[in-house]
């Protein structure tokens, strides 16, 4: 019997990604995966029904979507679609569970097992299904495009009858995949670029782009975590960094931050201060804005100006592109469901290093390690029984 995946539409303010493309749904349907897409979830992003059609997907209502033993999200289940879900039923989306930890309460009381894409590891063998870096990549590239569009100068040198032109100066602050992908395309627009990030590993990868790396006169620790990503500084060494790094934002037409820590507010890495030494024409685009921003004029989900300084706080670029964003993402949600579908159900082992990490629900209770400390709650027992299928019932056509 084949797993059964149902695909509903997003109904989040301003989403447009689905969670599963007609190419994703061919390959789940060479893995014997069945997918029910509700009509018209793709439209948003450019992918037609008649393309899930013809790729072997059913077309269905929004409750025989949210019906299926796995439902596969961008954003998760809106809160009045929770009576549609059985005990039993996996729900994987981008969840927002250290950001968000308390919606997870009902998920758990209600039977629903809870996979976050966000939380698989940075491991060889989770790398495909790493959906944080593929929307990072997008939301780099649209960082940079938006930048372009507000800054009131050519991005290029340009040698002109009317005279040169220097070319626009682009600092990147957290030289993440986002940051990585703001730097390759503000190169490819012809800017100078650079890129200052805590962790000694960046500098590397920030030359590999052609920009030139940034280092401060501060001793501060290298702050990378096991997983690869930022390390909260402490007060002191978050201050020196800041006063450090006044200067260097000040020199810079165009600056993008990216320094987010899941679960807690972005660090502050430009002052209003900071702001106001900059020329005026200058943007910010401040891709920490959903946990409150890098600067600290940011109105998240806003485009502000302060003393000539335009800086805006996107919540949610990888949906302003909808089309390439949904493909990507399908193929990271695919590649999960492939890993873990066997004998018609989506497995489930704890013991396993990537469900560890990325299962929050399960059984009537948060598992999740990271989520249940974010919630205040005692470590969970460690999984001692074999790996259990899904306890939702399978549909028959």
């Amino acid at each position: 019997m084949p797993l059964k995946i149902g695909v509903p539409r997003e109904t989040a303010l301003g989403e447009r990604r689905v969670a599963l493309s007609p190419d994703a749904v061919r390959r789940l349907k060479r893995s014997d995966v069945e997918v029910l897409v509700e009509r018209g979830a793709g439209e948003q992003a450019f992918l037609t029904d008649a393309a899930f059609e013809a790729a072997g997907a059913r077309l269905g209502s929004r409750a025989e979507a949210l019906g299926q033993p796995v439902v596969a999200t961008v954003r998760g289940i809106a809160e009045a679609d929770l009576d549609g879900l059985a005990e039993g039923t996996v729900v994987i989306g981008l969840l927002r569970p250290l950001d968000e930890p308390e919606t997870f309460d009902d998920m758990a009381t209600r039977g629903v097992t809870t996979v976050a894409m966000e939380l698989v590891p940075r491991t060889t063998r989770a790398q495909k299904m790493d959906a944080l870096s593929a929307m990072s990549t997008v939301a780099g590239y649209r960082a940079m495009l938006l930048a372009a569009e507000r800054l009131p100068k050519f991005f290029p040198l340009l040698t002109t009858a009317a005279g040169t032109v220097r070319p626009a100066k682009v600092l990147i602050l957290g030289a993440g995949v986002a940051g990585l992908q703001a730097l390759a395309t503000a190169r490819r627009l012809g800017a100078v670029t650079s890129a200052y990030d805590v962790r000694a590993a960046a500098r590397e990868q920030v030359e590999s782009v052609g920009a030139a790396f940034v280092e401060l006169d501060t001793e501060t620790a290298d702050a990378e975590d096991a997983r690869g990503y930022a390390k909260a500084l402490d007060a002191d060494e978050q201050a020196r960094q800041v006063a450090a790094l006044a200067t260097h934002i000040a020199e810079h037409d165009v600056v993008v931050t990216t320094a987010l820590i899941p679960g807690r507010p972005a660090p502050s890495l430009i002052t209003t201060e900071g702001v106001e030494r900059m020329k005026p024409g200058s943007v910010i685009v401040d891709l920490a804005a959903p946990n409150g921003g890098n600067c600290a004029v940011t109105v998240p989900g806003e485009s502000t100006t302060h003393t000539g300084v335009t800086i805006l706080g996107p919540l949610d670029l990888a949906a302003e592109m909808p089309l390439h964003a949904s493909e990507m993402y399908a193929r990271t949600v695919a590649a999960l469901i492939q890993e873990f579908a066997a004998d018609g159900a989506f497995r489930i082992d704890l013991n396993d290093e990537i469900q560890q990490s990325a299962v929050v629900t399960h059984s009537g209770q948060i598992v999740n390690a990271r989520v249940r400390s974010a919630r205040g709650l005692p470590e969970a027992e460690a999984p001692t029984s074999a790996p259990a299928p899904t306890t939702h019932p399978q549909t028959t056509e």
